[in-house]
């Protein structure tokens, strides 16, 4: 019996060996630490770099102890490190003109090590400015109210490539509408939907152009953000057939008013063709003066010309860029309703002037009707006068 427990024990424990020795493997070696590795934004010996970019630097297996970005002067740029240490981002882009010298400190695991950098960015050849305006040609100013007839317009102080520069002109209406950019020439363009804006509607243009690429050697000098806000839709509807002005708002009718429109025909003066006519089309308010003194050799017509004058006016709202008014004139009140005597503007009595004058604000559409002459035109302030798909052909991509 003694035997036989014996052979028992053994064969227990040669069956119990192999588990045992699985049990005993040797333990692996943990890996050796990592060294930190510091990488630059831009990268290290970059050129030609994008000025309105921030300056980065990024730490992995490891943390940031300090950084130093120093311009070609040994101006540093300034910069906040994120809370974990592992990254770092300049306060301000890098701008034009400059070349930078960059060091950087890390702590890992395997100890402190140390990175530096070069890098330079765009040298411009030529710095364009701009400025963002109303159809009257004033800069826009933050929450401005216009006129359902609001036409944007960038005007530039160089000429510049369209298509370069449309790109990073960016309007956003709210509710959202489709707009377009025309083109007048390679320094101003004027942007508004197909149709008047909606009252209450806000507009907001983006204008980023600083860093952009403006075409030979031209790059922009700044950005500019703006939001105008729509006003009453103010309709003025003046009407050569029945020589009333209809003025509605929001589409009710609150005032008629009798009127006298340009007397119609041309004149030659010193090998210039002058033209009588109120030109049919769609102009908008751009500014009001009262009083205001017309001056007719302001545009070639002698004040001692037979058809020369220079008047006080009173309640004058201008709607075109050359010289086209709604204004008093209490003399011409006889004709005012049934005949046109002006040189072009649209005479209305001491009290409808004045009316009007207090009614109106810049952007606040006057449509003219059924009169003679050429139809406005845009330089004129004649943005809605053109058919949406001409508008849409005075883009930068046609």
């Amino acid at each position: 019996m003694a035997v036989r427990r014996r052979e028992l024990l053994i064969g227990f424990a040669g069956a119990g060996g192999f588990a045992l020795a699985g049990c005993a493997r040797e333990r692996q070696p943990p890996p050796p630490p990592e060294p930190a590795v510091i990488r630059f934004d831009p990268p290290p010996d970059s050129h030609g770099v994008n000025p309105r970019v921030p300056a980065r630097v990024t730490v992995t297996d490891g943390t940031l102890r300090s950084v130093e970005w120093l311009d070609e002067t040994g101006r540093p740029l300034p910069g906040t490190p994120a809370p974990d240490n592992r990254s770092w981002i300049s306060s301000e882009p890098l701008g034009y003109g400059h070349t930078y010298t960059a060091k950087a400190v890390a702590q890992g695991e395997t100890g402190e090590i140390t990175a530096t950098t070069v890098c330079s960015t765009v040298w411009p050849e030529r710095l364009v400015d701009f400025s963002l305006r109303s159809g009257n040609l004033v800069e826009l100013a933050e929450n401005d109210t216009y006129g359902v007839g609001f036409v944007l317009v960038a005007r530039f102080d160089e000429p510049v490539d369209r298509m370069a520069v449309e790109p990073h002109l960016r309007v956003v209406t709210e509710p959202a509408v489709t707009g377009a950019w025309y083109w007048l020439d390679d320094q101003n363009a004027h942007w508004r939907p197909e149709r008047y804006h909606a009252p209450g509607t806000r507009i907001t243009v983006a204008a980023e152009l600083f860093g952009a690429a403006l075409g030979s050697g031209a790059y922009g000098l700044r950005d500019q953000r703006v939001s105008v806000v729509i006003g009453p839709a103010h309709i003025a509807v003046a009407d050569d057939d029945t020589k009333h002005i209809d003025v509605f708002e929001n589409g009710n009718l609150v005032r008629s008013m009798p009127t006298s429109m340009g007397m119609g025909g041309t004149a030659v003066v010193g090998r210039k063709v002058l033209s009588f006519w109120t030109r049919p089309g769609v102009y908008t308010v751009l500014d009001r003066k009262h009083p205001v003194t017309m001056d007719s050799s302001s545009y070639g017509l002698p004040v001692d010309s037979r058809l020369g004058y220079r008047s006080v006016i009173d309640h004058a709202v201008r709607i075109s860029h050359d010289g086209i008014f709604v204004h008093a004139l209490a003399e011409s009140m006889w004709a005012q309703g049934n005949t046109n005597v002006s040189h072009g503007c649209l005479n209305l009595s001491p009290d409808d002037a004045a009316w009007f004058y207090d009614f109106v604000i810049p952007g606040d559409v006057v449509e003219v009707r059924n009169t003679g002459g050429d139809p406005l035109d845009i330089w004129q302030n004649g943005d809605w006068t053109i058919p949406w798909p001409d508008w849409l052909r005075g883009g930068a991509a046609i």
